[in-house]
This record gives structure tokens, sequence and C-alpha cells, in this order.
């Protein structure tokens, strides 16, 4: 329990440095903060299209069954977007994040501490949380809403196909349904979601990266616990944002 703590107050301490450099980066280095979000996002868009389809699929598949049996197959559309808008869309998209672009950050810049780049640019006054920390934590910040949305777009699309073209729903009904249910709010709620998950995955990354044991053991380690840990704090912040806008 206390070492709990410890980390919490830990990861506090590193997130307020962040921010408190966060203004003079964004400005002064934009072209370190676009390569992240191409390391970030666009590396990630294969696995992320092609996650997003085969699980609109299987929603496609388990939201006809479950629908078929009240009568309801036309509310296809609307179940799929809420779905996938509210919750999966921001979750499965923010685990994915983790194992793909998170757990890369960790080794990225534990191997720099691991081999004493960190060190060597503290011995040359340059400061490694401007360097090497904030143009990765922006990047995942800034790429993962993106990535969510591109998975809600290839999920629907997934449903689309299962439900209209196999399980023969009327595509008309399917689009209006959707149109008709979903509401803005519904969308901002998956967009925090999305932001959110981003900060804590982005932020839980870097840290460990930052603060791993510099030796291979200790890399290793670390992006072991990005994953872990990611993976815990996304399924009770989804929990704690989806109840205080309920």
């Amino acid at each position: 329990m206390r070492e709990s703590i410890e980390k919490l107050g830990a990861v506090t301490i590193f997130f307020v440095r962040i921010l408190a450099a966060l203004p003079q980066v964004a400005v002064t280095r934009p072209r370190l903060v676009v390569a992240q979000i191409h390391n970030a996002g666009t590396v990630s868009l294969i696995l992320i299209m092609t996650c997003g389809f085969f699980v609109g699929m299987v929603l496609g598949l388990q939201g006809y069954d479950s629908l078929s049996r009240f009568s309801a197959e036309d509310s296809l559309g609307a179940l799929s977007a809420l779905s996938l808008f509210k919750e999966l869309g921001p979750v499965v998209t923010a685990l994915l994040f983790a194992g793909r672009a998170g757990t890369a950050m960790t080794s990225e810049i534990g191997l720099m501490r691991a081999t004493d780049q960190l060190s060597a640019m503290e011995m040359m006054a340059v400061d490694p949380i401007k360097r090497v920390v904030l143009p990765r934590f922006l990047g995942g910040v800034i790429a993962m809403p993106l990535l969510a949305a591109i998975f809600n777009a290839t999920g629907i699309t997934g449903t689309y196909a299962i439900g209209v073209s196999v399980m023969g729903v009327d595509s008309g009904v399917f689009w209006s349904q959707l149109l008709g249910t979903v509401d803005l709010s519904d969308v901002a709620e998956g967009i925090v979601k999305s932001v959110v998950f981003g900060i804590a995955a982005s932020l839980l990354a870097v840290f460990e990266g930052y603060t791993c044991v510099p030796t291979a053991e200790g890399v290793g380690a670390a992006t072991t616990r990005t994953v872990v840990a990611t993976a815990v704090s996304i399924l009770v912040l989804d929990y704690l944002i989806t109840a205080a806008l309920i």
C-alpha cells in the first residue's frame, strides 16, 4: 500500500514537471512532436483498423443475435454506434495503444537511461524532460483520439458489412437508426474518454521508461509494468468517467 501511494505521488510530480515544460516545447520544438505523432499514431494505423473492423463484425453478429430475440434487428446500427462511440472505441483503442505505442515509448526511453544517454543530456545542460519525454507524451495524447475515431469508423463499417450484407438488415434503416439515436453527447463522451486515456497511457509509458532501472532486466520490467498499469488505469478511469457523465 505504501509503495503504491509513493508511486502515485511520483507519477503526479512527474506529470507536473511535464505540464510546466509543455508551453515551451509545444512552441519551440513542433517537429519533435510531429515525429512522435507519426511514431505513436501512423505506425499503429494498420493494427487499429484491422482490430476495429473485426470488433465491428463481431458486434454485428452478437448484436443481431441479441436484438433478434426482441424483434429489434433494425436497431443494429444504433446499438453498434453507441457501443463503439461510448465504450468499445476508446477502451479497446487505448489498450491497443498501450501494447503498441506505450511499450515502444517505455523501451526507447528506458534504453536511453540504460545507455546513459539521458545522463549525457543532463551533463550538456539539455533537459531530458523537454527533449525526450515531452514530445513522446504529446505525440501519444494527440494520436490517441485520432486512433479512436478511426477505430470507430472501421468498427461501424464492419458492423454494416455483417448486418446488411450477411444478416439482411436494410441499409437505409441501419443508417437512419444510427443517425437518429446517436447524439452529440454520446460522441463527446467518447472523445473525453479517448483524451483522458491518451494522457494516462502516455504518462505511464514515459514515466516507467524514465524511472526504470538502467539494466536490460529493468527495461523489460518497466515495459511490462507499462502494459499492466495502463490496462488497469484505463478500466478504472472508464468507470469513473462513465459514472460522472451518466
